[in-house]
């Protein structure tokens, strides 16, 4: 088969046929030309027209390497008169709309793009930076229109930091087919709405459960948007909460403390957190010489203990006496960060109780985070937040590619 037909095949040209292909200093340029009289199609609509005007200035399009050699099209397009869009420039089979490449290199970049950073995918075909950015924005544009999103009733919502200092993006996942939905820029409620706006108020009443973190914007907007889905807090920010005031109780000691006793205090951070099945007999033996100093420490790692098995209850009522018994504790312990932690768990508390009833849990959408995190440092950050959103779509969002 000669190099001209194969090209022509490739790219699935009718109305055009490939005259030559030089072999160059950069790489094989391939001639192309409208064949006879075929009609030609509109660029803006893609209907076949039957004016066809002039010709404008060549136009190159990058396509994937023959072999080892870099190759290239050349053509100069029509420009042809659409009675439902007036005079337009010709629709080529071989590329979409603005696009300078062609639809074999698209794929391949998109393909790529999902493993590798822009700029090396950018190297790796020789072609520009903005031109990854482009196929990208493209094929995530195209996956989002073609996915399937019916037959949601159990999401979880979170956010992830953009750049230092208070930047964030709004992620909306979908706990039951494991899938990440929606992006959104910020964590106002205006960004929430946005996700109910594009989920529609059909689907928004399809909704049954709805886990989320301890952000009051967050919480209102599903009040007001799916009032009959059950929402639940998030056990694993709760822990993080329960963490925290461990730690502060801790540093608080180490400040107050002198001598051997702050000497066995130090360093005990991730030892107070762990949990007590995973200590090794080594740190089991720390722990009980920590706990033999009775200090302000030993109440709030009981507390921190105690608060834990409330996750193992299945029965609401056992559940709501249990942690009736904890607030007490944690109100009355003289522990400012527990009293503070209290003050938290019982203004949200029937979500929080709602764990007993559906144990769902943001984990998936925790592990989804590191993903976008990793997306984030191997292109070492993104300027734009729109390049870093479709970076997220087009990774962790399985969306289809262009046939």
């Amino acid at each position: 088969m000669r190099m001209e037909t194969f090209i022509r095949k490739q790219l699935g040209m009718k109305a055009h046929w490939v005259t030559k292909v030089d072999a160059t200093a950069e790489g094989l340029v391939a001639w192309v030309e409208r064949l006879g009289q075929r009609r030609l199609r509109c660029g803006e609509c893609g209907r076949p027209v039957r004016r066809v005007l002039r010709r404008d200035l060549p136009r190159r399009w990058r396509h994937l390497p023959l072999g080892t050699e870099p190759c290239e099209l050349v053509y100069r397009p029509h420009r042809v008169w659409c009675w439902r869009c007036g005079v337009r420039v010709e629709q080529v089979p071989w590329a979409a709309r603005w696009s300078r490449v062609t639809h074999a290199l698209s794929r391949a970049i998109a393909r790529l793009a999902r493993q590798l950073s822009w700029q090396e995918v950018a190297a790796h075909f020789g072609v520009d930076w903005k031109t990854v950015a482009a196929t990208v924005h493209r094929a995530v544009a195209w996956g989002l229109q073609h996915r399937a999103v019916d037959a949601v009733r159990v999401i979880g919502i979170d956010e992830v930091s953009r750049k230092k200092g208070h930047h964030y993006l709004t992620l909306v996942y979908d706990l039951g087919h494991g899938r990440l939905l929606w992006i959104g820029e910020d964590r106002t409620e205006t960004t929430l709405e946005g996700f109910f706006t594009w989920l529609g108020p059909e689907r928004a009443r399809q909704l049954e459960v709805v886990c989320l973190d301890m952000w009051a914007p967050s919480a209102a907007v599903v009040e007001r948007q799916a009032p009959q889905a059950t929402r639940v807090f998030d056990r694993f920010h709760l822990v993080r909460h329960l963490n925290a005031a461990v730690d502060e109780v801790r540093r608080a000691e180490v400040r107050r403390l002198q001598g051997e006793a702050r000497e066995v205090i130090k360093g005990t951070r991730y030892l107070l957190l762990k949990n007590p099945w995973n200590l090794t007999p080594a740190q089991r033996r720390r722990l009980s010489s920590l706990l033999k100093l009775n200090t302000p420490l030993v109440r709030a790692y009981s507390l921190k203990e105690e608060l834990q098995a409330f996750w193992h209850y299945v029965r609401t009522g056992w559940a709501q006496k249990h942690l009736a018994h904890w607030l007490w504790w944690a109100s009355h312990s003289r522990l400012p960060a527990f009293q503070k932690l209290a003050r938290l768990v019982r203004s949200h508390l029937d979500g929080i109780l709602a764990w007993t009833g559906v144990r769902v849990t943001n984990g998936a959408l925790e592990g989804m985070n590191n993903k976008v995190k990793l997306v984030s440092h191997r292109a070492y950050g993104y300027r734009n937040p729109q390049h870093y959103i479709a970076a997220i779509y087009h990774c962790c969002a399985q969306l289809p590619l262009p046939a």
